[in-house]
C-alpha cells in the first residue's frame, strides 16, 4: 500500500501565545507564521495579543509593535510605510497585500499572517524573490534606443519627448511597485513558475512595450511570444483581485496576447 507523507519541516504546528501583560482597551490578536531555518524545526503559528489603541491602525504597525516590544526575533521586510516600495508584501487574512496598506480594523477576528505563497521562505515572513527578480531582468526593464536614434551627437543628447496621449498609455502600468502580490496569487505561476513570467513581470513588459520613447518594442514582443512565458496566463484574475495598488495585470496581459502593442509598432 502506497503511503504519502509531507517533506520534513513542512507541517505547520501551534506555537507560542504571547499574552498581554495588562488589560487591553482595543484587543487584537495577530497569528503569525514563524520559521527559522537554523532551528531545523517545523514552522509554527505564534499568537500575539496586542492593544490596537496603543499602535498605528495598519497591520505593519502591529508587526512593528510586536518586534519592538514583545518579540524582537520576528522577521519581516518593510521600508516606506506608504505603499510605494512593495517591501512589506505578505498574505494577510488569506489575501496577498501590503501590510502598510491593510488596516487591522478590516479584519473582524484574529489576523492570520503568512509569507507570500509559493515562494521559498528565507525566515518568518520573508520570501525569497530571487527567481522573480531574475525573470524581471530577462525582459530588460529599461528604456532602449536603437542605433539609428544615436547616429549623431545631437541625437544622443536629445530628449525623447511624449505627447499627453502617448503618456496616458502608461497609466495602469507604471504604478506597479513590484511587490509580487499578484504573481504569488496566480495558480498558473505556482505550477509553471520556472517558465511563466507571471503577472508582475508581464505588466512591466507591457509598460515598456507601450512606451513611445522605446525603440525596440517589436523585439520585446518577440522575446515574450512564447507558449509558457506569456500564454500560460489563463485570465484567472487572481492577480487583479490581489493587487494592493488597484491595477489590472490580467487586462494588460490580455493586451499583449492580442498584439495591440504590435499594431502600435506598425503605425510608427
Amino acid at each position: 500500500m502506497v503511503e504519502f507523507s509531507l517533506p520534513a519541516n513542512s507541517k505547520v504546528t501551534t506555537g507560542i501565545t504571547y499574552k498581554a501583560k495588562e488589560p487591553r482597551e482595543s484587543p487584537k490578536n495577530l497569528v503569525i507564521y514563524r520559521w527559522n531555518p537554523e532551528e531545523k524545526k517545523n514552522p509554527r503559528l505564534d499568537t500575539y495579543e496586542i492593544d490596537q489603541s496603543k499602535c498605528g491602525p495598519m497591520v505593519l504597525d502591529g508587526l512593528m509593535k510586536i518586534k519592538n516590544e514583545i518579540d524582537p526575533s520576528l522577521t519581516f521586510r518593510r521600508s516606506c510605510r506608504e505603499g510605494v516600495c512593495g517591501s512589506c508584501a505578505m498574505n494577510i487574512d488569506g489575501v496577498n497585500t501590503l501590510a502598510c496598506l491593510k488596516s487591522m480594523s478590516d479584519v473582524k477576528k484574529e489576523i492570520k499572517i503568512y509569507p507570500l505563497p509559493h515562494m521559498r521562505v528565507v525566515k518568518d515572513l520573508v520570501p525569497d524573490l530571487s527567481k522573480a527578480y531574475e525573470q524581471l531582468a530577462s525582459i530588460k526593464p529599461w528604456l532602449k534606443r536603437s542605433n539609428n536614434d544615436l547616429t549623431t551627437d545631437e541625437n544622443k543628447n536629445e530628449e525623447k519627448k511624449q505627447t499627453p496621449k502617448e503618456r496616458e498609455k502608461l497609466d495602469g502600468k507604471w504604478e506597479c511597485v513590484l511587490c509580487f502580490c499578484c504573481t504569488t496569487s496566480c495558480p498558473s505561476y505556482w505550477w509553471n513558475g520556472d517558465e511563466y513570467l507571471g503577472p508582475a513581470v508581464l505588466l512591466q513588459a507591457a509598460r515598456w512595450v507601450s512606451d513611445s520613447r522605446d525603440s525596440e518594442r517589436k523585439e520585446r514582443l518577440k522575446a515574450i511570444n512564447d507558449s509558457l512565458k506569456l500564454y500560460r496566463c489563463h485570465s484567472i484574475m487572481n492577480c487583479t483581485r490581489s493587487c494592493p495598488k488597484g491595477l489590472n495585470p490580467a487586462k494588460e496581459i490580455a493586451g499583449l496576447k492580442k498584439g495591440y502593442c504590435y499594431r502600435i509598432i506598425i503605425k510608427v
